[in-house]
């Protein structure tokens, strides 16, 4: 009873535990293939009037921005809690769930109001997602420097999984940590490198979770009671066995 009571005595730093039944996330038949703009992402943001021929003024477009054009970095604007972006002369705007590329066509034509053929450049320099490749003490966050890095890049990145990782056994976790979707990706076969090739989205939770393990503190507490049992059995066995 003391040396199978469970992983949580064997391995307490085992987290993000679901139930025997529960629900993984079912993958969708077709998977998002770009990166999608989500909120407290931070929009690096360049303007080019006449079909990029020119630079916009900084000091024209500085609302809701923080100027930086040393160098061509642009301004930055963050995406809100309700995905907008509060952007000069257009006020807030809608940019959740779109891609760059869709969100560069979108801005060009809003500001094609008030702008010659406007260019626009957009880029998302905060990307990251949170890694535990198995191991205690291994966790890292990672940036997401490629538009569309998949879940087996990033787990490159990280030092791949460690060698009490379960690689059958790796949870994505995605969205609104109060009510998250989590999938649940088997990487100990070829058939899982389908799923493994999902595009991640800024803020994803890779948690590979680490195979049960009893280390040498818990073996040192349990031999006692291990020998006590044993020595207890030898004397009942001989004494029973007396005339």
């Amino acid at each position: 009873t003391i040396l199978f009571q469970g992983c949580r005595t064997f391995n307490p730093s085992i987290m993000l535990k679901t139930g025997k039944n529960y629900q993984y996330a079912n993958f969708p038949p077709s998977q998002p293939v770009e990166y999608k703009i989500a909120p407290n992402d931070v929009l690096s943001f360049q303007i080019f009037s006449n079909g990029a021929a020119k630079i916009l003024d900084a000091t024209t477009i500085t609302e809701g921005g923080v100027a930086n054009m040393q160098g061509g970095g642009g301004l930055s604007y963050k995406v809100e809690f309700d995905g907008t972006v509060k952007m000069p002369q257009l006020g807030h705007v809608k940019l959740q769930g779109l891609t760059v590329r869709e969100a560069e066509v979108f801005l060009e034509e809003k500001f094609s109001e008030y702008y010659n053929e406007p260019f626009i450049l957009l880029e998302v320099t905060n990307r990251k997602v949170t890694i535990f490749p198995g191991n205690e003490g291994s966790a890292k966050v990672v940036s997401l420097q490629n538009e569309n890095t998949t879940l087996l890049e990033a787990l490159a990145q990280a030092g791949g999984i460690s060698n009490v990782g379960k690689a059958y056994k790796i949870k994505l976790i995605r969205g609104d940590l109060k009510n998250p979707q989590v999938y649940l990706v088997d990487l100990s076969t070829i058939d899982g490198m389908k799923q493994a090739d999902l595009v991640l989205q800024s803020n994803d939770i890779i948690y590979v979770e680490p195979a049960i393990r009893i280390d040498k503190q818990i073996i040192g507490e349990i031999l006692p009671y291990v020998t006590f049992i044993v020595t207890m059995f030898a004397f009942v066995t001989i004494f029973s066995k007396t005339p």
